[in-house]
């Protein structure tokens, strides 16, 4: 329960982050429809979001590994109407990153002031146990999104940003590449190689703490 919680508020932030950055550079599309929100309903996608993290529930209860993988309802923006198309593409690309990055900040920071504070010796252990592993899905979920959709392989946020600044002659290498993107990150997802990726860049956050 915790886990689809925190799932889908970090994907509506992430989204929402899309839309309101779109929203900044010109392109009202995803603000007329009600995207800037952190309102789940309104990013939730039948299967990335419903579907695939509970079957993850299932295979993971019945002892079976895993595939951490998920995304929200794509958030609608029309280019055309972009103010300084080139930086647009990249800020609206990148937005949706910041906004993981600034939930995990503030859920860092949250974190880091209640450990000052003793609040988690302090507590009832049925309170304790809950609140804690509540904070501590919200930041790793939160890092590990936004880690993912930097990797630059389609339809992640990560290709768009290296799709603009790549030059013209290796614009036909990516339209191969997004033939298989997905196909290519499920490999790397279903093999671990994402958690290597990920893993070390957690342990030092958490070391922080």
């Amino acid at each position: 329960m915790i886990y689809m919680v925190v799932l889908l508020l970090a994907i509506s932030a992430h989204e929402a982050g899309h839309a309101w950055m779109s929203y900044k550079f010109g392109d009202d599309t995803a603000y007329l429809l009600g995207r800037v929100t952190l309102n789940p309903v309104s990013h939730t996608d039948p299967i990335g979001t419903l579907l695939l993290p509970i079957m993850n529930f299932i295979i993971g209860a019945a002892g079976g590994r895993p595939f951490l993988l998920g995304w929200g309802k794509p958030t609608p923006v029309n280019p055309l109407r972009w103010r300084q198309k080139d930086l647009a593409n990249v800020m609206v690309s990148i937005a949706g990153i910041l906004a993981n990055l600034l939930l995990a900040l503030i859920t860092f920071i949250v974190i880091k002031v209640l450990l000052i504070m003793g609040y988690f010796h302090t507590v009832s252990d049925g309170l304790q146990e809950p609140v804690a592993l509540l904070l501590d899905r919200m930041l790793s979920m939160n890092i590990s999104l936004a880690v993912f959709n930097l990797l630059p392989f389609p339809p992640l946020d990560g290709s768009k940003v290296l799709a603009t600044i790549l030059p013209d002659s290796m614009q036909p290498a990516l339209a191969i590449l997004e033939q298989y993107g997905f196909i290519i990150l499920l490999v790397l997802v279903w093999t671990g190689f994402f958690g290597v990726i990920i893993n070390p860049i957690l342990n030092v956050v958490y070391s922080l703490l």
